[in-house]
């Protein structure tokens, strides 16, 4: 959408402008297509690589505006989170080197990145998901101030009702309401594109819908969110949820969600996509154009498209077309938004070099793959690739359904090592690529895996807080080395960077695993949990989930030693709870949570957000964070 002049589009005139701006350009392309006016004979690829920015202590860093005054590079944009950013590679030709000639354009620019970034004490990482990201990172405050993306937010916001929910489970679940759009910043990836010729797009993506899955279920780089054990590519679920305005409905109205794998094959032209799209679809956001697009075409030039290509912007397939122009000439690509950024460099290269393959050896030796898979295969497989990596199933052609992992092994990839051959690729980068994803995806280490068995290795050993930050330290340190994922060594706990206590908030260090009663119980149950559970506070929620008071031992204690038991099992939570405890939001620093124990003379903060409990901090969690810090300074000793 570059820095167009994007505004709020509203009911209003505004609205009815850009639509017809819109059909207007759809006309043109139909119009272009139908003359042949679109490039033909030429294969480009690129890629668009985005970041996450962290600071010293692995934490984001909200530095993107002030990184891309110090690069001055066009190549380097934002992103909406301020801890983000992202790079858009020029397109190469499809040649013999241009797969080794991609890898080392993203080496140039990301050390170039680095450089930059270590003047302001900050760094960049390849990751699908943060592990150090925090709810309060997500807060509107870290949304980049530019109109497109409060236009964006103010839109889908009024959509959804105020809200947005987010539930995934997985080993864990995360279910909670957000109030912007900034949980799609909580994702990151490495998109490929690749152009084609118009009469070739249906039969190319429709292959591509097919590749994805297997393609995805071997990249998978995104398994935590907020610390916890979601899908192997938590992506896929927090994207389509990030944005999704459709809220509730009466009865089972279809409303297709504007993240989305897609509802049927392409037929014969990429019209069918952009027609569905704005039959689907009303526009978020609107920008002006003065180029009217058969004038530029009267005038011999190749029109801009700039109202089809703002729509298209803000509809997010997975497999997604794209208008552009080269060299004044202009094409159809297919851009791949499915694969995570990550774990490496050589990883993402070997990503997109398995996509070109397949895309062109599936292409050879399919006539028509609408023919030996239905769609709502294609698509199961791909949801399947995100929730379960190299342990999903997929029913593949003719109804044959095979462990993904045998899947690559035995079929697809010998059909890249083909394909990359005949394509012309040079046999050291197709042998380099090719053996990544076999090594990778033979002994399973794809970088969910990593991410996961390390965290199994650390979780005796320290806190999630600190395992969360030596995950994100280790991944920066095996980036800068360069290997693949396959070959990295697990994270090390000493590996994350030593915080100052002052750097850390409640949220970070907080018991969510929470034991509570409701006011009309009896005490004798909250004997009896703490008792259990060996805890010594126990909270009070109403039936909606609202905090409405605290029990601690001593409140139970001082009960019944002044009662008989019959009245104790008779005396109802509420007679003796704190219907008012001293509570603190999870972003209080630790220092803050400290000073109000102290003032308030309490040994337990419940943790509350917009009322309703989400943690709980005692005393003890104190002493046991800052006993870890004095290891840290002493060596252990």
């Amino acid at each position: 959408m570059g820095e167009r002049k994007v505004e709020e589009a509203d009911e209003g005139r505004r609205l009815r402008d850009f639509m017809q701006s819109v059909l207007r350009d759809l006309d043109a392309l139909r119009h272009m297509l139908d003359h042949g006016l679109l490039e033909t004979g030429v294969r480009r690829v690129g890629a668009e690589q985005e970041f996450f920015l962290v600071d010293r202590s692995g934490r984001p860093a909200c530095a993107s505006t002030r990184l891309l005054e110090i690069l001055d590079d066009p190549l380097f944009t934002t992103e909406l989170g301020l801890f983000n950013l992202e790079l858009n590679l020029p397109p190469l030709e499809f040649a013999p080197d241009c797969l080794s000639r991609l890898e080392d354009d993203l080496d140039r620019n990301i050390e170039r990145l680095r450089g930059a970034a270590a003047s302001m004490g900050v760094q960049p990482v390849l990751a699908g998901i943060l592990p150090t990201l925090r709810a309060s990172d997500l807060a509107i405050e870290n949304m980049t101030p530019r109109k497109r993306y409060q236009a964006l937010n103010d839109t889908l916001k009024a959509m959804s009702g105020g809200t947005f929910g987010l539930r995934i489970h997985g080993l864990d679940e995360v279910s909670i309401e957000h109030d912007s759009v900034m949980l799609e910043s909580a994702c990151t990836s490495f998109q490929v594109h690749v152009q084609v010729d118009p009469d070739e797009f249906a039969h190319f993506y429709n292959v591509a819908q097919v590749a994805v899955a297997p393609l995805l279920a071997g990249a998978t780089n995104a398994p935590l969110l907020f610390g916890r054990r979601l899908w192997k590519e938590t992506r896929v679920p927090v994207f389509q949820q990030a944005i999704d305005s459709r809220g509730s409905r009466f009865h089972l109205r279809e409303r297709r969600p504007r993240v989305r794998f897609g509802q049927q094959w392409v037929e014969r032209s990429v019209m069918e996509l952009y027609a569905q799209d704005v039959a689907s679809f009303r526009a978020l956001v609107a920008c002006e154009s003065d180029d009217d697009p058969f004038d530029a075409l009267a005038r011999g030039e190749a029109p801009r498209l700039d109202a089809l290509r703002v729509f298209s912007g803000t509809v997010y397939r997975w497999n997604r077309p794209c208008y552009g122009i080269s060299d004044g000439k202009p094409h159809l690509r297919i851009e791949m938004r499915a694969l995570p950024a990550g774990p490496s460099v050589v990883d993402e290269i070997a990503n997109t070099a398995f996509f070109f393959a397949l895309l062109s050896g599936l292409r050879r030796q399919v006539d028509d793959v609408r023919e030996l898979m239905s769609f709502a295969d294609a698509r199961s497989n791909f949801y399947a690739a995100a929730e379960y990596g190299l342990d999903a199933q997929m029913r593949w052609f003719d109804d044959r359904v095979v462990p993904v992992r045998d899947l690559l092994l035995d079929d697809l990839l010998p059909l890249a090592h083909r394909a990359l051959e005949a394509a012309g690729i040079k046999d050291n980068d197709r042998e380099r690529y090719l053996g990544v994803i076999e090594a990778r995806v033979g002994n399973g280490r794809t970088g969910s895996r990593w991410l996961l068995d390390s965290a199994t290795e650390l979780s005796p050993m320290g806190t999630r807080d600190e395992i969360l930050t030596a995950l994100t330290a280790a991944t920066v340190s095996r980036q800068s080395e360069g290997e693949p994922v396959h070959r990295w060594k697990l994270a090390r706990l000493e590996e994350g960077i030593a915080m100052k206590p002052t750097d850390l908030r409640v949220e970070e260090f907080m018991t969510t695993d929470l034991f509570s009663v409701d006011p009309e119980e009896p005490i004798n149950l909250v004997a009896h949990l703490m008792e259990w559970k060996q805890v010594r506070h126990i909270p009070v929620e109403d039936e909606t989930g609202r905090l409405v008071g605290l029990l601690s031992c001593f409140d139970v204690i001082r009960q019944y030693s002044g009662q008989a038991e019959e009245d104790r099992e008779a005396t109802a939570v509420k007679r003796i709870m704190d219907p008012n405890p001293v509570t603190v939001p999870p972003e209080t620093s630790m220092v803050d949570a400290i000073s109000l124990l102290r003032t308030e003379n309490v040994d337990c903060l419940p943790v509350v957000k917009d009322d309703r409990l989400i943690g709980i901090v005692t005393e003890h969690d104190f002493i046991h964070i800052v006993s870890r810090f004095l290891q840290v300074g002493t060596g252990g000793d």
